[in-house]
């Protein structure tokens, strides 16, 4: 009988009290490890978006403000017109041109923030041709090279494209065959073309277009602001969680347990030593014949017969022909874009090459939205505006990166 304390427990509660704490200790620690990563995990995703919310509203405060610190150019190398105004300027710019003939998508207004990092290349078929100072005005774009003035006006501007991995812009003006533009420092080469997209656009009088699309990225981005995680509790751990690997460890233990009785079903019964002598010994007399022809005929087909289980174990471990890989574009052409129909970044300014590997339709580069595909198969970049694919038979779907 147990013997009882001053306090009236019993002698045994002690011990049993040490055990079942040392028994719940696993489920505390596992709740402790779950509210550290996803407090990781919400940190890093919160930093991220609110790193791209403050670029974006940055971009937007600087387009509601361009113009006004505009400067009149003073200490430029530069001859301006009357009522001119400097922009932008940057001195060791590259002056770049194609050595073939291209055709490059019309001018747009798009503004991409979310692009990935440039590295400083040049691309196959681009040479370069001069550098020097690089000055952006409200008439036009004007690199002052050490072999004279390379000037593109706004009002004259046929093409432009932006190179989406390396700092290269080129442009296409109609008094001038060659298609030329600039290569610029990496770090620099965002705010460039964010300010020759604004110079631009204050050129046509359309800032507002731009100012519209930077307010549809900033709420567009407002409703993916990840949501703080819920707190894990001792009581929700479960028993898997004790094996190193968790559920994945058990999933692959029952796997395996499972393979190895059918694997051994199906392998060959084991042979003994010297059972193939003793039958060699007790071999069955050659029948009378003129020669020896048909025992050795026999011999033949008994040596090429296979033993019992054989061809069933040939069948068994003979693989299964390969099922068809997952289509990873969702019904989009191949292509080195990485453009599908599946999910991911709206498209508002394609590669130049997007018409070689998929069905463009007529004035695909005179839309001004983003890239859709419409129910007759072409793709516009008509997205998000009120007349999507009005000559088309109607939005599709749209196509992502």
């Amino acid at each position: 009988m147990a013997k009882t304390d001053s306090t009236g427990s019993t002698g045994s509660s002690p011990g049993f009290t040490r055990r079942q704490s040392t028994g719940a200790t696993w489920r505390y620690r596992w709740a402790h490890r779950q509210n550290e990563r996803r407090q990781r995990t919400y940190r890093d995703a919160e930093r991220a978006w609110r790193r791209r919310d403050d670029e974006l509203r940055r971009l937007r405060a600087a387009a509601a403000d361009f113009g006004r610190q505009a400067t009149a150019g003073a200490g430029l190398p530069l001859e301006l017109a009357p009522g001119e105004r400097v922009f932008w300027a940057l001195p060791a710019v590259q002056l770049v041109e194609l050595r073939h003939t291209a055709v490059l998508p019309a001018p747009d207004l798009c503004v991409d923030p979310g692009r990935s990092a440039l590295h400083h290349r040049r691309p196959d078929g681009v040479k370069v041709t001069d550098a020097g100072l690089a000055v952006l005005t409200d008439r036009r774009l004007v690199l002052l090279g050490g072999r004279g003035r390379r000037d593109w006006t706004y009002g004259r501007m046929t093409g432009l494209a932006h190179d989406p991995a390396a700092p290269i812009t080129l442009i296409q003006v109609l008094d001038r065959r060659r298609t030329s533009g600039l290569l610029l420092p990496a770090d620099a080469a965002a705010e460039f073309r964010f300010t020759l997209t604004l110079a631009f656009a204050e050129a046509i009088e359309q800032r507002g277009a731009v100012l519209a699309q930077l307010d549809e990225l900033i709420a567009e981005h407002d409703q993916t602001r990840p949501f703080r995680p819920a707190i894990a509790t001792p009581a929700q751990a479960r028993i898997t969680s004790l094996v190193p690997g968790g559920r994945r460890t058990v999933a692959v233990a029952a796997a395996a347990a499972l393979l190895v009785p059918a694997v051994l079903f199906e392998s060959d019964p084991p042979v003994r030593p010297g059972s193939d002598v003793a039958a060699a010994a007790t071999a069955a007399p050659p029948t009378a014949g003129p020669t020896g022809l048909p025992t050795s005929r026999a011999a033949a087909a008994s040596a090429s017969k296979p033993r019992h289980g054989t061809v069933s174990s040939a069948a068994a471990s003979s693989p299964a022909p390969p099922a068809a890989a997952r289509d990873r574009l969702c019904g989009a052409p191949a292509n080195p874009f990485g453009y599908d129909y599946c999910g991911g970044s709206r498209i508002r300014r394609p590669d130049v090459r997007v018409c070689d590997y998929f069905d463009c339709g007529q004035d695909f580069w005179a839309g001004t939205g983003y890239l859709v595909q419409c129910r007759d198969g072409a793709l516009t970049l008509t997205g998000g505006r009120a007349d999507v694919c009005a000559a088309h038979d109607g939005l599709r779907r749209t196509v992502w990166s």
